[in-house]
């Protein structure tokens, strides 16, 4: 599968374009000022649980939008195909990862109701605009997620630890990155950890979980929020017959502005 930089600007509806024609590469950066989500697909029968499941756990699980059983689009990009529309999918069959596919169309049934999840990278842009960088763009990577030790609420079947993504922040800008993130509680909001890895269970920030490992500068600070890959790890702790979900930083891009999910 190709793969290459996204450019500097593009519209959703360009970049969905690219990924449908067969682009393979992290959403970060992509189309600046539009919210981008976290995909999971399940059947219908396992449905109430990922909806209680993100209920009681709306840091790593905002859900932004819930699809009727079988349908292939969302009111979050009118026109839009969740088949075929993100860059990289994953297939789970019983808990395990079977597949990475560029799309899920001979996979996509009518029983599989869509979960559309607020995901970090739409808070990148106002990260940007408040002048905190943003290592993981800077350096062309996918952000650093890492699974923890810290146990999700369980809801009917599903449950799992709290994944997280770190960002390499500048010790006196992290006020502000919590500042502004903390306005944007539908994208995972403000941090739920700053500094110390090992207080998470996380070993080593040079071998994330998922993504790629983020280089930090003189002076940085790791600075943890709440994931949307935080599912998939419940996924594989409770085993349901089949789920389709984005591979990790590879992300649905939507038509809303990022700032219809900022607080003032």
């Amino acid at each position: 599968m190709p793969t290459a930089e996204p450019p500097p600007t593009q519209t959703p509806e360009q970049a969905r374009t690219r990924y449908r024609d067969g682009l393979v590469t992290p959403t970060s950066g992509a189309a600046p000022g539009f919210t981008q989500a976290n995909l999971v697909v399940l059947p219908r029968e396992w449905a109430f649980d990922m909806l209680l499941f993100g209920q009681r756990n709306p840091k790593p699980v905002p859900l932004l939008d819930v699809t009727d059983a079988g349908a292939t689009g969302t009111a979050l990009a009118p026109g839009a195909d969740l088949r075929t529309d993100l860059p990289l999918y994953r297939v789970w069959r019983d808990g395990e990862l079977t597949d990475e596919v560029s799309d899920v169309v001979d996979l996509w049934t009518d029983d599989l109701v869509a979960f559309l999840i607020g995901c970090s990278f739409s808070f990148e842009t106002a990260l940007l605009e408040a002048g905190v960088p943003v290592r993981n763009i800077e350096q062309g990577r996918n952000v650093s997620m890492y699974r923890t030790d810290v146990a999700c609420r369980p809801a009917g079947r599903l449950s799992g630890p709290l994944v997280v993504s770190m960002r390499p922040v500048p010790a006196h800008q992290v006020a502000t990155a919590v500042q502004v993130t903390g306005r944007m509680p539908e994208v995972h909001g403000a941090p739920v950890h700053v500094g110390s890895p090992e207080s998470l269970g996380i070993a080593d920030l040079g071998a994330p979980d998922y993504g790629d490992p983020v280089e930090s500068e003189d002076g940085d600070v790791p600075v943890f929020w709440a994931c949307g890959v935080t599912p998939q790890a419940a996924l594989m702790a409770s085993r349901p017959p089949f789920a389709i979900t984005h591979a990790p930083g590879h992300m649905f891009v939507t038509d809303v502005p990022d700032r219809v999910y900022r607080q003032p």
